[in-house]
């Protein structure tokens, strides 16, 4: 199996710690946030990840050299000077990503998920991690019911379970044929005639859900996303008093 880390992003609500370097390498726990999952990558027996980047794309390898420290193969794939969102990143990289399913993680969370609890293959199209949701997104993203399908978070169908919507954990296996049909799920979105374009991953997801292609998996243990300097401050504050794994 392949994975593909996000680490493309500016980081704008870090700043002034994402001046001078991408959020995904700020240090946590004594080590950048990316290794991290990189360390949980190589104990899955992953051996070819690829790291989409952007802004400030030239720290990421004198920070994490070609990944042999971790018996790691990485692949930087720089998006240019602007970055092609999830949907987009994603389609950039399936050249280096082959033709099996692949795992995506997002490079700004933080979490004691064991990748291992991973199916092999998504039922599906995909196979996405959810958690409670954290109090700067009380909305969620999706519904999850008992058979472990997806639903839109304001659907009432029957077999949906009870509660509110979980929040996506930003952790997924993908097969390439979700984006198979890309286009038809984005439409006109701004920045879809680009060359390469870019789009969001979430209309490919809906597409996949409307479609019954959509399953997941609650997480109940300790997950974090590094969107503030105060939330990247408690976890670091959190880890060093082992509260974390």
């Amino acid at each position: 199996m392949r994975a593909l880390v996000f680490a493309a992003g500016k980081g704008e609500r870090m700043r002034p710690l994402t001046d001078t370097l991408p959020k995904p390498l700020l240090p946590v726990g004594g080590k950048p946030l990316i290794v991290w999952h990189l360390e949980k990558l190589a104990a899955l027996g992953v051996r070819e990840v690829v790291i989409n980047t952007s802004w400030l794309a030239d720290r990421f390898a004198p920070a994490l050299g070609d990944g042999a420290a971790w018996g790691l193969r990485l692949h930087y794939v720089h998006e240019g000077p602007e970055p092609l969102e999830t949907g987009g990143g994603m389609l950039n990289a399936l050249p280096w990503l082959g033709s099996a399913p692949f795992l995506a993680i997002a490079g700004d969370v933080f979490t004691d998920f064991d990748f291992a609890r991973l199916p092999r293959e998504p039922r599906g199209l995909a196979h996405l991690v959810m958690v409670e949701n954290p109090p700067h997104h009380p909305q969620g993203d999706f519904r999850l019911d008992h058979e472990g399908r997806l639903h839109p978070r304001t659907a009432g169908d029957a077999g949906e379970a009870p509660g509110t919507a979980l929040t996506f954990a930003g952790i997924g296996l993908y097969r390439p044929a979700l984006l198979a049909h890309w286009r038809e799920a984005v439409g006109n979105a701004p920045g879809a005639d680009g060359h390469p374009p870019r789009f969001k991953l979430r209309p490919l997801l809906d597409a996949a859900m409307t479609a019954g292609q959509l399953h997941g998996e609650r997480h109940a243990g300790h997950w974090t996303d590094v969107g503030t300097p105060e939330r990247l401050a408690a976890l670091d504050a959190g880890i060093r008093a082992q509260a974390f794994d």
